[in-house]
């Protein structure tokens, strides 16, 4: 008798609230200075853009980042254990977290992304290629509240955070998610990535290019903006600005207004100054000793963690404890 193959499956946990994003929204572009959260980069084409970027000679922290898995997984894999429920946040394409499998040979494996849409396709591709693997898409905007459902919850969990995502956070915004982390990583832990404190030319360089590919993603968020509460954002009217902040030891990435506009929107306006910025990321930098005490303060047990020969990145393994 032929059996079925495997499918995976879908829980969609984040439900929309689109009158709730666009007041906010409208809220943060009010602000004094301008803001706009950076989830908003990855619509379709944003994500097109965020992946030519991981491509670019000037940014290190992907190639450099795979490295580490590829030299030191094994060791990894020796801390972790085997047979764990593998929850990969902000997922994306399932690349990074499959490359792992056959090291970590999960029995589950639960990728989340704030909606299962942008799942499907990575996860057919996952169950086919490991046929007995129990595999789950999760909708869910972790940013915010990380709620696993109680199903997917056992005594061996261990959650991924590759691609030094967790520097989008500010430090007490970080340490508030990694307290939520290790609330529901029972038995597991957790594996990140840290992009490091370096020389500010590096750094720079690497979030604004000489082909213009970043300054293309972070203008693409007006498009976004317009979309989603109807303003008329021409992006023509903004320049990309990518600096290091060394006083908070982090990459800041605005949206210059070339001259003096206005942009409206069905509610409200915004007059912006020539030289006026909206605010779209933050990237913090964190040496190893910093990022182990945020760890430790979280309530994980004693990490370790593995650099590269030129010390610009780490992957933390931080036991629950």
């Amino acid at each position: 008798m032929t059996q079925t193959p495997r499918a995976p499956r879908f829980i969609q946990r984040h439900v929309a609230d689109a009158a709730g994003e666009r007041a906010k929204i409208e809220a943060e572009l009010l602000r004094q200075p301008a803001q706009a959260a950076p989830k908003y980069f990855y619509d379709r084409l944003g994500s097109h853009l965020f992946e030519a970027i991981t491509e670019l000679p000037e940014y290190y922290p992907t190639r450099t980042e795979a490295a580490i898995f590829a030299e030191h997984g094994a060791a990894m894999a020796r801390g972790i254990g085997i047979g764990a429920t593998l929850v990969d946040l902000g997922a994306g394409n399932c690349a990074k977290a499959s490359r792992l499998f056959p090291l970590l040979e999960p029995r589950r494996y639960v990728a989340v992304d704030i909606s299962v849409d942008f799942l499907h396709d990575a996860l057919r591709r996952v169950q086919r290629e490991y046929p007995a693997l129990d595999v789950l898409g999760l909708g869910l905007d972790f940013s915010s509240a990380l709620d696993l459902p109680a199903e997917l919850r056992d005594d061996h969990t261990v959650f991924f955070y590759p691609g030094s995502s967790i520097g989008n956070f500010t430090p007490a915004e970080a340490l508030a998610f990694l307290k939520r982390v290790r609330m529901q990583a029972a038995g597991g832990g957790l594996l990140v990535g840290v992009d490091l404190v370096k020389p500010a030319t590096i750094l720079e360089a690497a979030y604004d290019d000489a082909l213009g590919v970043t300054a293309a993603f972070n203008l693409n968020i007006l498009r976004q903006l317009n979309r989603l509460i109807g303003s008329d954002f021409d992006p023509a009217q903004w320049r990309h600005v990518g600096l290091y902040n060394a006083v908070a030891s982090r990459i800041e990435m605005h949206l210059e207004a070339r001259d003096d506009l206005v942009v409206r929107w069905p509610t409200a306006q915004r007059r912006f100054k020539r030289g006026e910025r909206i605010h779209t990321e933050n990237s913090c930098k964190y040496t190893v000793d910093g990022f182990a005490q945020l760890l430790e303060a979280a309530g994980f047990g004693a990490p370790r963690h593995w650099c590269d020969e030129r010390g610009w990145f780490a992957v933390f393994w931080a036991p629950a404890g």
